[in-house]
């Protein structure tokens, strides 16, 4: 693709990207994707599996905020995993002190 095209910038490689796959059914791909994988500690490495949800997240949702990127990445962990993480995070107080 870069011999046929020349030399470009990042903004045009990107703009290249998004139109050839930033479609309907890579948008369908990736939702199915995030939506199938479930955190397994016997067969997946936690850091890659995590940023493996995360890039899936933030490619079809760029304008998401890590906080909720992190809650929708958590709640596909389940069980005893999650309850462990949500014990352990410092929520902010919904009322001031």
């Amino acid at each position: 693709m870069g011999i046929d095209n020349g030399k470009h910038d990042w903004s045009w490689w990107r703009s290249e990207l998004i139109t050839k796959w930033a479609n309907s059914s890579w948008r369908f791909k990736m939702e199915n994707a995030f939506e199938s994988a479930i955190f397994n500690s016997e067969k997946d490495k936690p850091l890659n599996w995590f940023f493996k949800q995360k890039d899936r997240l933030s490619a079809l949702h760029p304008d998401m905020s890590d906080t909720m990127i992190n809650m929708k990445i958590l709640r596909k962990c389940g069980g005893e995993l999650e309850n462990a993480i949500k014990s352990r995070c410092v929520e902010p107080s919904l009322t001031e002190d």
